[in-house]
């Protein structure tokens, strides 16, 4: 069974939430955004770098999919030991249950060193924290359709379509009444069900790849 879900950060473009940890007098800030792709993702990252251009390092990892899923994710050290920072920060994200998120963790070096652990241990803690106060929300995945149908069948269909939270893309009344629709994936069978019921079996419902 596809999943028709996911979890995102409750966060529009351009907002961000912000945490905080100090560990052994080294300031660890963590920043995290949704972002839908990978360009969304490295330009949040530069804004973080530009605005922390004084720290010793802004490490980061993302995954710009959906969660448990590798191949829109990135990470980096940015300077500390190899694979201190950014790898087991994408470890966590990949397997938090939240996918379309970036996150960057800022050090400010308090003067005593950590060690390889100690530096995992306080990258991990800091994604952590800022994950357990983060808020979040579902992303529905959805499917394009096309649907034309009589001008007799419109208000049963458009029922129909609040009734599934299906959200109409565009729409054309000529002779025949043209919809694009952006279907739940939940929703699809008892979407095409319905309005073969309601139509009588002669409505085109095309799927938009």
């Amino acid at each position: 069974m596809v999943d028709s879900s996911y979890k995102v950060p409750a966060l529009e473009k351009g907002k961000f939430h912000r945490t905080e940890l100090v560990i052994k007098k080294s300031r660890f800030i963590t920043s995290v955004a949704r972002t839908k792709s990978v360009d969304e993702a490295k330009q949040f990252i530069d804004s973080i770098c530009k605005e922390f251009s004084d720290a010793r390092h802004n490490c980061f990892a993302y995954n710009a999919d959906k969660p448990n899923s590798s191949g829109y994710a990135g990470c980096s050290d940015d300077g500390e030991p190899h694979g201190t920072a950014g790898q087991p920060m994408l470890n966590v994200l990949l397997h938090s249950g939240v996918g379309q998120i970036t996150v960057v963790v800022t050090r400010y070096f308090g003067g005593i060193l950590l060690g390889t652990g100690g530096l995992v241990k306080a990258y991990q803690d800091s994604i952590k924290q800022a994950l357990d106060t983060l808020e979040i929300e579902d992303m529905v995945l959805t499917q394009e359709y096309k649907l034309v149908c009589d001008h007799k069948d419109v208000t049963l269909a458009q029922r129909c379509f609040s009734a599934l939270a299906i959200k109409i893309l565009s729409q054309d009344y000529t002779d025949k009444v043209s919809y694009t629709l952006d279907v739940p994936l939940s929703s699809v069978e008892q979407f095409t069900a319905q309005l073969t019921k309601i139509t009588q079996g002669k409505a085109l419902i095309e799927k938009i790849d």
